[in-house]
């Protein structure tokens, strides 16, 4: 519906394009199955499977004696906060959304799996848009576009090359986090 006001969307239809994951998702107790399929109520097997794999998620998953089927504490306080985040990626990745809001989601994760985790979501949603929210540079230097705010005001818009050349705030926070060694694995 290209040209149509959002306004104008069924809400319900709207909401269910969207997906958001926050940087302190919630989880519920029951299985990880159970809470996957909080984003997609009929999703099978396979496809659980295959967004944890995006998320990262898989692997840990399966190091749990039963797996999938691993009882999660209420709030998930039996798993660690990056697992947490990978699940909560997971279940927003079932929803196959058009929208993506990743809040801040990946900040309990390493550098490395963010950087896996961001290029799942270009490999294997390319047309989904994402919007994401991040502290870390390396977390949005591939994005098409990057808002720098300053108190809660816009500071630069641009490309990760035009803001290091153009925007002071930017090129500092990037200076500081290569020298505090958060430089993405590649």
């Amino acid at each position: 519906m290209a040209g149509v006001d959002v306004r104008d969307y069924d809400l319900k239809a709207l909401r269910n394009q969207v997906a958001m994951v926050l940087q302190k998702n919630v989880l519920f107790s029951g299985t990880i199955k159970e809470n996957l399929r909080w984003g997609k109520e009929n999703a099978t097997d396979e496809e659980m499977i295959r967004a944890c794999k995006q998320a990262q998620a898989d692997e840990f998953i399966n190091s749990f004696p039963d797996g999938y089927d691993t009882y999660i504490e209420q709030g998930g306080t039996n798993v660690s906060g990056g697992q947490k985040q990978r699940i909560c990626i997971a279940r927003a990745l079932l929803k196959k959304p058009k929208i993506l809001i990743l809040d801040d989601s990946t900040s309990a994760v390493d550098t490395k799996t963010d950087s896996l985790i961001r290029k799942a979501f270009k490999e294997d949603i390319p047309d989904t848009t994402k919007i994401i929210i991040a502290q870390r540079i390396s977390s949005v230097e591939d994005a098409d576009k990057i808002i720098v705010l300053d108190n809660g005001e816009i500071n630069g818009i641009g490309t990760h090359e035009e803001l290091m050349n153009s925007n002071e705030i930017y090129r500092d926070v990037y200076t500081s986090q290569m020298k505090g060694g958060d430089e993405i694995q590649k």
